[in-house]
């Protein structure tokens, strides 16, 4: 409440922050300069300076279109499609003499098509809009003035204006902290929304505003901030605070918009950039454009018909030319009906060549039926309504989390279909990112029975009875305790207080305090239960917190100086409360690799607590603190080998005088504000960071998520290669490779390193351009040796593995290596790449996907791996606990790995079947249609008569053969899902892109032009000569159109009939609908004003129905123009099988429970796979002795 008294400490300050003024330095120098020119007044934003500015809103817009730009930029969308620009050409020709049919006709096509597409745009727009109107209008607390602070919503803020957050409410803006509800002015902030990382981060105020306590401390508040301009740096900040004095303000002091305020009740904060302005909208770029190859090669199709469609019109209008010519010859006329001596020019035999000219568009207008005008707006519908199903299928469905599969776009659902590699991430993707502390050595002695995953998988494989005894033993044990999350710990020499009774039970009391003290965790009491959970930066820390606390030492307070826990007395054997005085912490850094903190225990004593990762802990221990090195080395590798992540344990005492120097340096470190700032810290630490004694090792377990061997094995079986691409070191990552059966026992592993001891040497000499060509020649060198192997390996059937490290990946990238190490790595049956960036994701991501053109897929969970995902073909985000950041950034969206087998075997086959069938009957069902009319246009010498009435045409694609080949592509499965997922090779059909090649659309388009071949000619030559009426008349052309429309409208529908697989109600609707559409709309068109109706005036209720050979032709042009198809597809089926085909046969011959007859089909399924752990399996069994030789 405003005015009452500040909160009291909970948490307190967790990292150590100077006290004092920060010096100047470095970049605060550029202050008022090129880059560094804004300037903000505090709590003055009215002001006549301020307005002079004119900084921008804070209104936010992430809508493609206004109201004022929809139309212009919608249509312009529409028409950068070549197909649409061409139809609007046409239409603006229709309104011309030279168009062969009415303009409203030719209009009104093009109309619904580019209307229906501009108003699924507009509906996407709208949801945006929506969102926007939703954040623009939410409320914050500003100073009104005066000291007192009134709501106002998010959009009216103003750069300068004063404002109060309060706990769990996410920043209306980007803020400079003043002060908190905390006495030292420190707060927490979740990034999540920014980062995709759900750890909180500590901020804090300068002391010189952190004694503006309440609403009222800001009656008279004013104050100047000059800082940098607008710019995307999420993690930099430079500006300086004008209060009486200067003062430097640093990334501490800055609170982005949309992060969230936890764990403080509120704090104050000034705005410095508002909307557009604000360094998450900054960031906000557009998502790569990603198209499928399928509507890629769909593009190279329409240009294909362009280009027929201009042969077509061009030999057309020679003929044309040619006849008109001749219809005047020395003053007598050829075809004197036509009156050629008193004709317009359009048909002037004096003037052929214009006459042929104009031709030439008029029939550009008329074959304009090859391009299927609503193909574009039919995909889109069906892959909409593709996704709908993805979305809802309960199969990937994640009940634990309740969440759902989504796919967040629908331009690549065929692509699903196609997917040659998969690049994953490994923590959060193979792994679950939920660390268990499992293992341990203290003193040199190993603690811990639990069994990992990698055991497992190990002592399954490898079928040994002692292993798996134990793991039966443990399982039983696990059985019987209550599940704790982050501990797994199982041996009864150290739990429920009996580590006492250990030799070295004193080491054990130290190794057990360092993991509930050295760390930068949050308690948070239940309210209820008083149970005490933690918050902490990575999962690994607060496994190490809540196995602390199991085994006797339980940290349950931090404030602002100590930190407070319940301790087992060795002594005594009750719990004791003792505090410890936290003095400093050195924080973890990726460059580090180790934490420290130092604290002062009861007694007085100065202690250096650290731990971090072995390859930096084991230099810096004393020669007198090696006691234990051999056996811990030893125990880690162990560790190491059953898939454990491992982090050395070490202390020292400080005297009084070496903590008081270091101190000073410290904070004199801290407090610079400079480029280098970090780089002096880590020099002060390493002062003190020696000397140290080792007392042990803690091993982790990030769990494989389940399914994920029975996974990659489905997918190794559907022929899909699998890359892992990680940030651990290369022994974890080989053992979780293990584990998930992407590497088996007696595999051959290439491992290229730069760990060698030349580079070592170098390195250590500083020589930095000697150690860059060194380590490259060394990568080089390697991968030379690993094609020579892949050479062997090949002749032999033998797998390889590869595995590289980020050093070596650094080289093997470069433009001059790369082809040989994708050579390599392509040979390989498994890729890992170990300690990668997230900028080496992406790169390898590409190099697979240019360099083989084949579709990738990237799958990732965190905030690095969307680089990955925007390179990938398509990318899947999982939607773990390392936020949402990979999700945002991807097409798809999972809850676990697994659901990948699902995703591409099921919906990815159906999905790139459906398309694929769909856009060649398209193709189909307009190359029958416009080539009756060319065949027409011959028989009436290319004078540019339709053959059809103008509705009639308008109609064909719109209303009388769209709506089957919508429902095919959405209902239409060749395979149930079941089968697909028995029979993974099946997948290959995608890849390989058997149901969208250049054969088979031609034969596609061939069957076409055979279909209006037979359709016109059996037509013309039964009703050329024959009485149609009991007059006698023979058929007129209005009469012949309709005949030959009818035959052409049960020709597509049946031809689609034949080639669905998959009967459902709707299908039946829509085909045989159609039909029935046709003759409904002949009777109600018909009755119509012969005004309107022109041509099809009562012709089928006065012409067609009554005369037999009407419904006799129709029925045998239907019979004799479906006849080739099927006959073709019979003799396909039956000697010349695809695999679908056999599946299809079994299931209809009712095999598909036989064991023995799916054995048999399954065997063609089986390929020879060289990972998964069917390949394990059946490696394992071939290698086993026979039995004279056990």
């Amino acid at each position: 409440m405003a005015g009452g008294r500040r909160k009291k400490q909970h948490f307190g300050r967790i990292h150590s922050f100077s006290c004092g003024r920060a010096s100047f330095n470095g970049e605060h120098s550029l202050i008022g300069g090129p880059g560094f020119s804004r300037i903000v007044f505090c709590n003055d934003p009215e002001c006549f300076e301020a307005g002079q500015l004119k900084y921008g809103g804070n209104y936010v817009r992430t809508t493609k279109y206004t109201l004022a730009t929809y139309f212009p930029k919608a249509l312009f969308e529409q028409f950068r499609r070549v197909a649409n620009i061409y139809f609007l050409i046409c239409a603006i020709l229709s309104f011309t003499a030279l168009s062969p049919y009415t303009a409203f006709s030719t209009v009104f096509p093009l109309v619904v098509v580019v209307g229906v597409t501009m108003g699924k745009e507009a509906v996407e727009d709208w949801r945006r809009k929506r969102q926007d109107i939703e954040m623009n209008n939410r409320k914050v607390k500003f100073h009104r003035g005066d000291g007192v602070f009134d709501y106002t919503k998010w959009m009216d803020l103003k750069v300068g204006d004063v404002v109060k957050v309060e706990k769990d409410e996410f920043f209306p803006a980007d803020l400079i902290l003043l002060s908190s509800s905390y006495d030292d002015a420190i707060c927490y902030v979740e990034t999540t929304n920014l980062d995709g990382e759900t750890n909180l981060k500590l901020k804090q105020a300068l002391d010189v505003t952190a004694k503006l306590l309440d609403d009222s401390s800001f009656e008279n508040f004013r104050a100047i901030i000059k800082c940098e301009d607008p710019n995307a740096n999420l993690y930099s900040f430079v500006g300086n605070l004008l209060l009486g004095d200067q003062f430097p303000l640093t990334p501490q002091q800055l609170l982005l918009r949309d992060s969230k305020l936890r764990n403080t009740d509120y704090v104050y904060g000034v705005v410095i950039f508002t909307g557009h302005d604000t360094k998450v909208i900054q960031n906000s770029t557009a998502p790569p454009s990603k198209r499928s190859k399928i509507e890629k090669r769909m593009d190279k199709l329409v240009y294909l018909l362009f280009f027929a469609l201009v042969v077509l019109s061009f030999i057309g209008s020679i003929f044309f030319g040619i006849t008109t010519s001749e219809d005047l010859e020395n003053g007598a006329m050829k075809r004197w009906y036509l009156r050629p001596d008193d004709t317009t020019i359009y048909y002037d035999p004096k003037r052929a060549p214009v006459a042929a000219i104009f031709h030439f568009l008029t029939a550009l207008m008329l074959y304009g039926y090859l391009i299927p005008i609503s193909l574009y707006v039919s995909i889109e519908i069906v892959k909409v309504l593709q996704s709908v199903f993805i979305n809802r299928d309960l199969n990937m469905y994640y009940v634990e989390g309740d969440k759902p599969a989504r796919a967040r776009t629908s331009n690549l659902n065929e692509e699903l279909g196609q997917v040659d590699t998969i690049l994953s991430d490994k923590t959060g993707t193979l792994t679950c990112n939920s660390m268990e502390f499992i293992k341990c050595t203290i003193a040199g002695t190993a603690y811990g029975h639990g069994i990992t995953e990698v055991e497992r998988a190990l002592a399954r494989g490898k079928e040994a009875p002692l292993v798996q005894e134990v793991v039966e033993d443990v399982e039983e044990i696990d059985e019987t305790k209550p599940s704790i999350k982050g501990y797994n710990f199982i041996d009864e020499r150290i739990t429920n207080g009996n580590w006492v009774k250990e030799p070295r039970a004193d080491v054990i009391q130290k190794f057990l305090t360092l993991l509930a003290v050295c760390h930068t965790a949050i308690p948070e009491a239940d309210d209820e239960t008083g149970k005490i959970s933690y918050e902490a930066e990575s999962p690994d820390e607060a496994a190490f917190v809540i196995a602390a606390r199991e085994l006797g030492f339980e940290f349950y307070e931090r404030t602002q100086t100590s930190i407070s826990m319940n301790e087992l007395d060795p002594m005594s054997g009750r719990k004791v409360a003792r505090i410890y005085k936290l003095m400093n912490i050195i924080e973890f850094s990726s460059s580090r690799k180790r934490m420290s903190v130092i604290v002062r225990n009861e007694e007085g004593k100065l202690l250096l607590l650290s731990k971090g990762a072995d390859s930096v802990m084991f230099e810096r221990l004393a020669q007198d603190g090696r006691e234990f090195e051999v056996q811990t080395r030893l125990h880690i590798n162990e560790y190491a080998d059953a898939g454990l992540r491992t982090l050395v344990l070490a202390y020292r005492e400080l005297s009084e005088e070496e903590y008081s120097e270091f101190n000073e340096e410290f904070s004199r470190a801290k407090n610079l504000v400079s480029a280098d700032r970090e780089e002096m810290i880590e020099e002060v630490a390493e002062m003190i960071e020696k000397d140290l004694i080792l007392l042990g090792a803690t091993a982790v377990e990030d769990k494989l998520q389940n399914g994920v061997p029975e996974c990659i094995d489905k997918l190794a079986q559907a022929g899909i290669k699998l890359w892992v691409l990680t940030g651990d070191k290369m022994e974890t990552a080989i053992n979780i490779g293990f584990a998930c059966s992407l590497l088996r026992q007696g595999m051959k592993q290439i491992i290229i390193n730069s760990e060698t001891s030349a580079i070592r040497a170098l390195e250590k000499a500083g020589d930095k351009s000697a150690v860059d060509v060194a380590a490259k020649a060394n990568v080089i060198q390697q991968i030379s040796e690993g094609k020579a192997l892949l050479s062997v390996a090949s002749e032999d059937s033998e797998a390889l593995a590869l595995i590289i490290d980020g050093k070596s990946l650094i080289y093997a990238l470069e433009d001059d290596v790369k082809d040989m190490f994708l050579e390599l790595a392509i040979g390989c049956a498994s890729v890992i790449c170990c300690r990668s960036s997230p900028k080496q994701k992406a790169l390898v991501t590409r190099l697979v996907k240019v360099k083989t053109g084949s579709t990738t897929l990237a799958i990732g969970d965190g905030a690095n791996d969307v680089g990955m995902l925007q390179e990938a073909d398509i990318g899947v985000g999982i939607s773990g606990v390392e936020g949402m950041q990979a999700v945002m950034s991807s097409d798809i969206a999972i809850a676990q790995f697994r659901f990948l087998e699902r995703l591409l075997l099921v919906h990815g086959h159906w999905c790139y079947r459906r398309i694929s069938s769909m856009i060649c009957y398209f193709f189909y069902k307009n190359i029958a249609f416009g080539f009756t009319l060319f065949f027409f246009e011959a028989y009436a010498s290319f004078s540019g008569q339709t053959a059809y009435n103008d509705w009639y045409m308008s109609f064909y694609n719109v209303f009388f053969t769209s709506l089957p080949v919508i429902a095919q592509g959405v209902f239409d499965q060749d395979i149930a899902a079941r089968f697909c997922l028995k029979f993974p090779l099946l997948y290959q059909e995608g890849v390989q892109n058997m149901l969208f090649s250049w054969t088979r659309i031609l034969g596609w388009a061939f069957n076409g032009v055979l279909s209006s071949t037979l359709i016109f000619f059996f037509c013309a030559r039964a009703m050329e000569h024959q009485a149609f009426r009991k007059g006698g008349e023979v058929v007129g052309m209005e009469i012949f159109g309709t005949l030959m429309y009818t035959c052409l409208i049960w020709v597509v529908n049946c031809q689609m009939a034949l080639s669905i697989n998959y009967f459902t109600l709707i299908q039946h609707i829509v085909i045989w609908g159609g039909i029935a559409l046709w003759y409904i709309f002949l009777l109600v068109y018909g009755a119509m004003d012969p005004d309107i109706s022109t041509t099809a005036y009562q012709v089928f209720i006065e012409a067609c129905a009554p005369a037999l050979s009407f419904w006799l032709v129709t029925l045998f042009v239907t019979v004799a123009t479906l006849l080739p198809y099927f006959s073709y597809a019979a003799i396909q089926m039956r000697f010349f099988p695809m695999y679908h085909q056999m599946i299809q046969w079994m299931k209809n011959d009712g095999h598909s429970e036989d064991p023995e007859y799916c054995q048999m089909v399954r065997q063609r399924s089986l390929r020879s796979t060289t990972v998964g752990y069917t390949a394990r399996f059946s490696r394992s069994k071939l290698e086993l002795p026979l039995p004279e030789q056990i």
